[in-house]
């Protein structure tokens, strides 16, 4: 079935999955609405896929022959700058987290119902878009300069390395700032779905984050938590 929502011209996205038969459907799935798909199967070849064909997105199995799908995210983070879907088991939260922790952008529960997948890439893919000229595409507070221009940000003049999905909370946040963000407008905002009341992703980015911009971990002041609320971004730390 093709969705009605296509995505821009020949996205190519890469499949890291030993299952043929999903990697299969998956692949004739988004080949109909519009996607260029490579697929590989084998977690030991995942690493150099992903880094010679750099597709704009991965979707990448936690369980593979070879290697797993967390440590090859582990592996290409740096040098991979677009997206990682990661596919994981129905319950396990934290497998969640650790793909989460090891630079995952986003994840989808086996099994992988098409149309939430499809919406969880397009969310992810978003980011990639031209970036509107209108409204302040740089911020500074103190030595922490954002610019949403070349999503990068700097502490102290040196380069800070986020993900693509820590950049787009950073900015979220940064762009917001001296306003508590409720976990229902970060995850409306940013991944385009409600928020369940159980997730923990933003609540794992946020703290892989804080030390990145120089916050102290255990008592921040730059991005504070609010209590059954969501989070803070301070602008005079």
């Amino acid at each position: 079935m093709v969705d009605s929502l296509q995505p821009r011209e020949q996205d190519h996205v890469l499949i890291v999955e030993d299952d043929e038969r999903l990697a299969s459907l998956t692949r004739d799935y988004l080949e109909a609405n519009g996607f260029r798909v490579t697929l590989e199967a084998d977690g030991a070849r995942g690493v150099d896929s992903i880094l010679s064909l750099q597709p704009d997105l991965v979707i990448l199995d936690l369980m593979l022959p070879g290697e797993d799908g967390l440590s090859i995210c582990r592996r290409v983070r740096d040098d991979y700058p677009g997206p990682i879907l990661m596919l994981t088991a129905r319950t396990d939260d934290m497998d969640q987290v650790l793909g989460l922790e090891m630079g995952a952008d986003d994840y989808v529960a086996k099994p992988v119902q098409p149309r939430v997948l499809l919406a969880r890439m397009r969310a992810l893919l978003r980011r990639s878009e031209p970036v509107e000229e209108s409204g302040e595409m740089r911020l500074a507070f103190g030595d922490l300069e954002i610019d949403n221009a070349t999503r990068e940000a700097w502490l102290a003049g040196e380069r800070i390395e986020l993900t693509s999905a820590e950049f787009d909370l950073l900015w979220l946040l940064a762009s917001n700032a001296g306003k508590v963000l409720t976990r229902e407008e970060i995850f409306s905002q940013l991944r385009g779905i409600k928020y369940d009341g159980q997730d923990r992703s933003i609540d794992v980015r946020v703290s892989r984050i804080r030390p990145k911009i120089g916050d102290d971990p255990n008592q921040p002041h730059r991005i504070k938590t609010v209590r059954s609320k969501g989070y803070l971004f301070v602008k005079d730390a």
